[in-house]
């Protein structure tokens, strides 16, 4: 049975009710111009539209430790560097068995791979979220950070 992700908190409830245990990875990404930008880029990027996706920070947790979008909201801010916000968050899901969620170590290889390919541009594995919680089509430039 297909089950819709209208927002991030659909993907909390879909994580909680799977028979095997759940990881959740998040990379959280900000913007930033790319090197040799021309004017036309930074005029874009001035108006909060284009730029690099570039990894800030990352965690895994599972679906329990994670009450809801506005939760994971205000624990990022903690973490988030002065003029460094981030504006989309990343996520998977790694699937373990009824009796035993994966291991640290499987997440932590995980989310160096997605940081990765966050680097490269090579994102179709993963749901991107804005800071409201809403699910973001890469490319449509009213979701651009």
């Amino acid at each position: 049975m297909k089950r819709e992700i209208n927002n991030f908190d659909d993907l909390l409830r879909i994580a909680r009710t799977r028979r095997e245990r759940q990881r959740l990875l998040f990379v959280f990404v900000g913007t930033e111009l790319p090197v040799g930008a021309t004017p036309a880029q930074r005029a874009h990027f001035m108006q909060g539209e284009g730029g690099a996706l570039v990894p800030l920070m990352c965690v895994d947790k599972l679906p329990s430790e994670v009450a809801s979008f506005d939760a994971l909201l205000r624990e990022s801010q903690q973490f988030e560097q002065p003029g460094q916000p981030w504006s989309l968050v990343f996520t998977a899901a790694l699937t373990g068995t009824p009796a035993r969620a994966p291991s640290d170590e499987d997440a932590e290889r995980l989310l160096r791979r997605m940081v990765e390919a966050v680097k490269t541009g090579a994102l179709g594995a993963y749901l991107p979220f804005n800071r409201e919680g809403m699910p973001v089509r890469l490319g449509d430039r009213r979701m651009a950070a």
